[in-house]
């Protein structure tokens, strides 16, 4: 039975005239606004006119197929190419048993749980025969803890070290309504962030959210920059951002974390550091790897 590893990412723009058509699939269709598309375009242009995250993406997917042996294709939300399209390239090699592995560390309905559900109609529209079975988190893989406590270190290294200085372990922030369901998300990312802690020995940090849509849905909190004007008020010397809920460099970190956020903590005089992503450093793709033939081992 041929063995192939489904791996999905939100996507990406490639450029600022492919800014619109990802709005609108992000919109279900519904053109952004002018202002909206402004701003959002906006920010792109900020951070040099694209993200980097296709290219993180293909370079995860391709550490994955050399750790593992096992052929990888790339799936994404919202750019090309698109779940469904790996769900056809997958069928045309004669894939049979796949493994899908979400890049994003946290389970969430709306976030994992939407993935699964897009790879089970892309299946069933496809009319492939082949079975996908997802891993649902890897939130206390030990080879992702050991990349995050190593990059912590490094980024209190450049604010001076812990003393004085706060973590915010954060995460891409969802519409409170999944508290109603009892959705393991927040859970999960504060258990990544108190066992991060544990290994470095933390007496000051906290979970924060960050990226939040601009919906009238309230959504999860405090935001980022809420936690550095309170941190601030109580004489903070320095923050450090460890945004575990990513694992590449993409708008929401150098953009949000790397500009917004840096220059607010400049405004409010505290020293401000982020954690250097994972991209395709060797030891988190080892990790990634062994989630993957864990879940094969699973069935």
């Amino acid at each position: 039975m041929t063995r192939g590893v489904l791996v999905m990412a939100y996507g990406t723009p490639r450029d600022l005239d492919d800014v619109e058509p990802y709005y609108t699939d992000i919109r279900r269709g519904r053109p952004p606004t002018p202002e909206q598309l402004e701003e959002l375009t906006a920010r792109y242009a900020a951070i040099g006119g694209r993200s980097p995250l296709l290219e993180m993406t293909e370079a995860q997917a391709k550490g994955i197929a050399e750790r593992t042996g096992v052929t990888t294709f790339i799936g994404q939300k919202h750019a090309a190419p698109f779940i469904p399209d790996a769900i056809a390239a997958m069928a045309a090699d004669g894939v049979h048993e796949a493994v899908g592995l979400v890049l994003a560390p946290h389970f969430s309905t709306m976030s994992i749980g939407d993935y699964e559900r897009r790879v089970e109609a892309a299946g069933a529209e496809a009319g492939w025969a082949g079975s996908v079975a997802m891993v649902r988190s890897w939130h206390l893989e030990p080879g992702y803890l050991d990349f995050l406590q190593g990059a912590l270190e490094d980024a209190l290294g450049r604010v001076g070290g812990p003393d004085g200085t706060t973590v915010l372990f954060t995460a891409h922030s969802l519409p409170r309504r999944i508290l109603e369901a009892g959705d393991p998300y927040p859970d999960q990312l504060a258990e990544t962030s108190s066992a991060v802690a544990d290994r470095c020995g933390l007496s000051s940090w906290q979970v924060g959210w960050q990226s939040a849509g601009r919906t009238a849905d309230p959504w999860l909190g405090p935001d980022v920059l809420e936690i550095l004007e309170d941190l601030a008020s109580k004489g903070a010397r320095a923050v450090v951002v460890c945004p575990c809920g990513f694992v590449a460099d993409h708008l929401e970190v150098l953009y949000d974390l790397d500009i917004e956020a840096s220059a607010r903590a400049e405004e409010l005089g505290v020293a401000f550091a982020r954690t250097r992503s994972p991209n395709d450093d060797p030891g988190f793709l080892d990790a990634l790897a062994a989630v993957v033939m864990r879940r094969f081992e699973e069935g």
